[in-house]
């Protein structure tokens, strides 16, 4: 895949602080609302991963603030995976105003969670190529 997936969304005004900027919580909201369409677009639906017996988990998450975001603001969200293999991988992701001013950069680690063991799924690449109808959404 050339470009990474990206979804565009529009700051609404309640998501901001006293500031009168975006809200820290609120970027990683963003950044699951990425994930999510990033996982329906590969034809991998909640109800489908239920009924898998799995489902996303995240680990851990960092991210750098580079501009303050404002309501009305329309942002980009992109979305890569990083595969190095083992229970987990990396979730590279930017948000970015409608010009290109870089606001937040996101990393992020999750694991695919096997909903009844309660532990990690051993290749959850190979889970989500199995899962996808669309895999090169994935990197794969």
């Amino acid at each position: 895949m050339s470009e990474p997936f990206s979804v565009r969304i529009t700051v609404r005004g309640y998501e901001t602080d006293v500031q009168g900027h975006v809200n820290q919580s609120v970027y990683i909201n963003y950044a699951e609302h990425a994930r999510w369409s990033l996982l329906r677009e590969a034809g991998i639906s909640q109800a489908a991963l239920a009924a898998e017996g799995v489902g996303p988990v995240a680990l851990e998450t960092t991210i750098r603030y580079r501009r303050e975001l404002l309501a009305g603001d329309e942002v980009d969200v992109t979305c890569v995976f990083d595969w190095a293999g083992g229970k987990t991988f990396r979730i590279e992701q930017s948000i970015r105003k409608a010009d290109g001013t870089p606001a937040a950069e996101l990393t992020s680690v999750g694991g695919l969670l096997d909903l009844r063991e309660r532990r990690l799924v051993a290749d959850p690449r190979s889970r989500f190529k199995e899962l996808a109808t669309d895999a090169s959404l994935f990197g794969l």
